[in-house]
């Protein structure tokens, strides 16, 4: 996601409204790099929007999934995380606190996928997610 602007015509484009509850949203994740859960995103909004449903959040997050503008990590098993940078990196996580860090190393040349999968998938993208304790945790 690069800019408010740009989202804006992005949703236009696909006949959405663009909605005050909207904007925030994408004003929240703007360069955000905490990857916020769509719960942490509601709450900011509800801060300010009293009136707005979880459903809203949710639904705005996963058009703007499908559309590749947001990429969502299933990191933690209880909730999604969504990531504004749609460009290759990878994360390290704490399995304490569920912080997550970007990580903006190339690991191509030490990623081995198995011939048979070569052979029958075209690869586009990966991504190498690390777990740990972070050292505020430690």
């Amino acid at each position: 996601m690069e800019t408010v602007e740009k989202l804006t015509k992005v949703l236009r484009n696909h006949s959405m409204k663009i909605t005050p509850q909207r904007l925030m949203i994408f004003q929240i994740l703007e360069n955000n790099t905490s990857h916020p859960s769509a719960e942490e995103i509601f709450k900011r909004v509800k801060d300010i929007y009293p009136t707005v449903s979880f459903t809203t959040i949710y639904k705005t997050l996963e058009v703007l999934c499908d559309l590749g503008e947001l990429r969502e990590l299933t990191i933690d098993d209880a909730r999604k995380h969504y990531d504004p940078n749609t460009n290759t990196h990878h994360h390290i996580i704490c399995t304490s606190c569920k912080k997550i860090l970007d990580v903006f190393e190339d690991f191509s040349p030490h990623v081995k996928l198995p011939e048979s999968f070569r052979e029958n998938y075209m690869i586009s993208n990966f991504q190498v997610s690390f777990y740990g304790i972070c050292k505020e945790c430690n």
